[in-house]
């Protein structure tokens, strides 16, 4: 099928994880699974729109900043853009494809003007940009309604893209102003908030076109295990980068970028104690914190005081120890499902993404860092597909059916999920595009005249 070699062709970087793990990726003939083109579309816009949102915050930040980085990663902001269109164009043809590209590549222009605006003060500048976003929402919820044949509507649309541009300028505004808890939790809100945005859209567009789609679903228990997973993931994997750089240059925020990090380890371990228990996800925390955070926060140390031999430590533990630990884990806790060696190659090869831009970052060489950082990111769309895949193969009774299990668990936007002993508490609860929407007014900065 067209459409769905085009999808495929999108996620490719996502899928390098998946082909570690043959035993997962063929089980697609299998039923439940999270591999249907359905689930396949749902993946492919989580990848696109969150990396646009943490390019984009990340954008603008570093511009706020001057840092040296600032525009190598407001190319690859441009470029997410335009990687948008492929995907676009496979679903609605070369003409939307195009008019989707101009509406929402041109939308990045007005980074520059809320930049320009905070650091001269200009309330004019602001408020210009400000109406320029508002056009913004207003046309590109028009192009999704039409787009969609209404499966979309043009209010539902409004208010999550409200609600993804609040986010957006919230946590840039509280960064400005040194408020960084409130920045790093609007930005756990908006990242999560971008997989209600894409659920949204997938699920409009597989039903005004079931039959391109095969006649299944983005909504089963296997489709929302496998966003949810990819939504930690990749969420880890941008924090990580972040708070590698963010250590090295001695910023201020850096403190709460670990802060955040945190909080998303306690979802990760929430989740794992959904499934496997307590004593797992203890297990869990032990392997990820001891093996993984604490070494990131070690080679940081080295790197600065330029310390080869701990250095060589702390990246040792990180390609090397927290790999084969965490792989085994895995491989226990799926019954071999997620074969080890499979799991531990992977482990290593995301290692060497985050380390790699680290280390190309350091060296000055930012446009090979940011790639890598992009390359890294959508790896990360391969751990719901692969780790989904053998959770749902090793209970396939639990995943089964058409929709999610009831009783959603009470989960904070930027804190940990409560754990339960049921299985529902995996769900990280990123909300529906009419309850997001309707949660927030957009945030327009005091402006005095």
């Amino acid at each position: 099928m067209k459409l769905k070699k085009a999808f495929k062709k999108l996620m490719v970087p996502a899928l390098g994880l998946t082909l570690l793990f043959p035993s997962v990726a063929g089980a697609a003939d299998a039923e439940p699974t999270v591999n249907t083109p359905a689930a396949d579309l749902r993946a492919t816009l989580d990848q696109l729109l969150s990396e646009h949102f943490v390019l984009a915050v990340t954008s603008m930040t570093k511009s706020y900043d001057g840092a040296e980085d600032a525009e190598e990663v407001t190319e690859a902001l441009d470029q997410n853009a335009a990687d948008m269109t492929p995907a676009i164009a496979s679903v609605y043809g070369e003409e939307a494809a195009q008019q989707f590209e101009d509406i929402f590549r041109g939308h990045n222009d007005y980074s520059s003007d809320f930049v320009q605006a905070a650091k001269e003060d200009n309330d004019e500048l602001r408020k210009e940009a400000e109406m320029e976003v508002d056009e913004f929402v207003d046309e590109f919820s028009t192009f999704l309604d039409t787009a969609t044949e209404g499966n979309l509507p043009k209010e539902a649309a409004e208010k999550a893209l409200e609600l993804h541009e609040d986010q957006v300028l919230t946590t840039f505004d509280e960064y400005t102003e040194g408020n960084y808890e409130q920045a790093y939790t609007t930005f756990r809100a908006g990242h999560k908030h971008m997989f209600a945005i894409s659920k949204a859209l997938s699920n409009a567009i597989v039903i005004q076109m079931p039959d391109k789609f095969e006649n299944t679903k983005v909504d089963t228990p296997a489709a929302e295990l496998r966003s949810t997973l990819n939504s930690l993931a990749s969420e880890h994997f941008a924090l990580s980068s972040l708070g590698l750089e963010k250590g090295y240059d001695q910023s201020e925020d850096y403190d709460f970028v670990n802060w955040a990090e945190d909080r998303n380890t306690a979802d990760f371990k929430a989740a794992i104690g959904s499934i496997y228990g307590d004593e797992a996800a203890s297990q869990f925390e032990k392997i990820w914190q001891e093996d993984h955070i604490a070494a990131q926060a070690d080679l940081v140390v080295a790197s600065l005081s330029k310390d080869e031999e701990s250095m060589n430590m702390a990246k040792e533990q990180l390609l090397e120890t927290f790999p084969k630990n965490f792989g085994a884990f895995l491989g226990t806790a799926t019954e071999e499902n997620l074969p080890t060696d499979a799991a531990t190659e992977a482990l290593m090869t995301h290692e060497k993404q985050v380390v790699g831009s680290f280390e190309s970052y350091m060296s000055g060489d930012y446009k090979a860092s940011t790639d890598q950082f992009r390359e890294g990111y959508a790896f990360m769309f391969g751990v719901g597909e692969s780790l989904g895949g053998a959770i749902v193969k090793q209970m396939p009774d639990k995943f089964a059916g058409e929709s999610m299990p009831g009783g959603m668990p009470k989960t904070g936007m930027g804190g940990a999920s409560e754990q339960s002993s049921d299985l529902t508490a995996l769900w990280i609860t990123i909300g529906s595009l009419t309850v997001a929407g309707s949660a927030f007014a957009i945030r327009r900065k005091v402006v005095n005249h």
